[in-house]
């Protein structure tokens, strides 16, 4: 199978079940920004994260595809994997493992410390915008609820990955301090 199609080059797209959209379409977006996080997930892998993160980052990493193929395959008829309940609260039950190893928050955190927690920084803001997207796609047309709760407790579970990370390096958090008047 060639990589190019040339389907493609008058700027549309297909979705699984063939119905064509333009490539800047809040649902291309959508699942353009999942796949974009995923990359980026790709890249913390490779900066030798703490080995506590690396298997939820590569599960994370096959939901994502999940997420991806359920965004682009909008159709009930479409026989693609699904976003489920189940997978919120996997990201739950991380959650709060990391969490009760970590002091309590009291302070908002400046991005950084090693530099996989700054990856999984830079992470979580594209979450958050994959997020955003979802919420305008779901404002327009109907998205698979469970697509948004994942996604905003990913957006959570890779905050507390960061710093858990920077723990594990020995890093401390960096808090933010408002401006001296």
């Amino acid at each position: 199978m060639k990589i190019y199609t040339r389907t493609g080059d008058e700027g549309y797209t297909s979705l699984f079940g063939g119905r064509r959209l333009s490539k800047d379409a809040l649902r291309v977006e959508a699942y353009g920004s999942v796949d974009e996080l995923n990359a980026v997930l790709g890249v913390v892998l490779v900066e030798d994260p703490p080995a506590g993160l690396v298997e939820p980052l590569q599960e994370v990493q096959r939901d994502l595809f999940v997420v991806g193929s359920d965004l682009a395959a909008p159709e009930e008829n479409a026989y693609v994997p699904r976003v489920r309940g189940e997978m919120t609260h996997r990201l739950e039950v991380w959650i709060d493992g990391w969490e009760a190893e970590l002091e309590r928050q009291k302070y908002f955190i400046l991005p950084g410390g090693s530099r996989a927690a700054a990856f999984l920084h830079l992470a979580r803001t594209v979450c958050r915008r994959a997020e955003r997207v979802c919420v305008a796609l779901a404002r327009e047309e109907p998205v698979n609820p469970e697509i948004l709760r994942y996604l905003n407790r990913l957006s959570d579970a890779l905050f507390v990955m960061a710093r858990w990370a920077n723990r594990q390096a020995g890093i401390p958090d960096r808090p933010w301090q408002a401006p001296q008047r």
